[in-house]
């Protein structure tokens, strides 16, 4: 798959391992590169990719949020001496579920045969993002925005203004429903699209983290998807269902096992709820 270009000097590829989006804004001072990938080969393979097709010097990355496949990539930035930013609250997200879930791959690699975590050294981000923040690295201004927490609570919006393309990691997905994982607020989810949307205007063009480009409309639909979710939370917690009888109840398109994560981590969220017999 080849770069495309989305305004001036924005472009996405759009890689087949994971489907994940990596953006690069090209400036005249050099390119930022926004994701990193999962590992330290999928991280190298942007650095030659950018190489190759832009010859300029990466100048800064971002980091959308703290799940592996955006982020595991940054020790190879940071070892070529590139600035990483990202969302101040990444270092706790890893100590509470990346690290521990790398440190289990590699004491047993049979755990989750799809990954390939090997040559993975966690680095945070060198930078960290606490409020809507300008980068001008690469020659051109590049706002990073923290997001309310939603997909987790580590989420930053990218945009660059004068092209007026977003790039908003996994709080927006096109290849499928979103994903409920580690760190993810379901309650507040819908909510922060809907702040996010008072933003973007209608002819702005967005890259999810994961699938096709995709246009406000989308965005739109996803917050109200988003917000049945929270609804049958809430609902469900109300009438006193288990986590089991609020899924089989829900009429939502997400498999069980991705809702079973969201009614639970919602359920935590809004207090003590019966438990499921076993």
């Amino acid at each position: 798959m080849t770069w495309t270009e989305l305004g001036t000097g924005v472009f996405v590829k759009r890689y087949e391992a994971g489907d994940i989006n990596v953006g690069a804004v090209v400036g005249p001072q050099g390119v930022t590169i926004v994701d990193t990938r999962g590992s330290g080969a999928e991280a190298q393979e942007i650095v030659d990719d950018v190489a190759h097709q832009f010859r300029k010097p990466i100048v800064a990355a971002i980091n959308t949020h703290a799940h592996y496949d955006h982020s595991f990539g940054n020790s190879v930035f940071a070892g070529l001496g590139v600035p990483i930013y990202g969302h101040h609250k990444i270092p706790a997200h890893y100590d509470a579920f990346e690290a521990p879930r790398l440190a289990a791959w590699q004491a047993d690699p049979a755990r989750e045969p799809d990954k390939h975590w090997d040559d993975v050294v966690l680095a945070p981000p060198t930078a960290s993002i606490h409020r809507p923040t300008t980068l001008t690295h690469s020659g051109r201004d590049i706002v990073c925005i923290p997001v309310s927490p939603g997909h987790t609570d580590t989420d930053l919006a990218v945009v660059v203004p004068d092209s007026r393309v977003w790039m908003l990691g996994d709080v927006v997905e096109e290849s499928g429903p979103p994903m409920f994982g580690s760190g993810s607020r379901p309650l507040g989810w819908p909510g922060a699209v809907v702040e996010l949307l008072m933003q973007i205007q209608p002819r702005d063009v967005i890259v999810p983290g994961h699938g096709r480009i995709v246009g406000r409309d989308f965005v739109v639909q996803q917050a109200s998807t988003l917000q049945r979710v929270a609804d049958s939370i809430r609902s469900s917690h109300a009438a006193g269902r288990t986590v089991d009888e609020a899924v089989h109840a829900a009429a939502l398109p997400w498999t069980d096992w991705m809702l079973r994560s969201a009614f639970e981590q919602g359920f935590s969220e809004l207090g003590a709820a019966p438990q499921d017999p076993r």
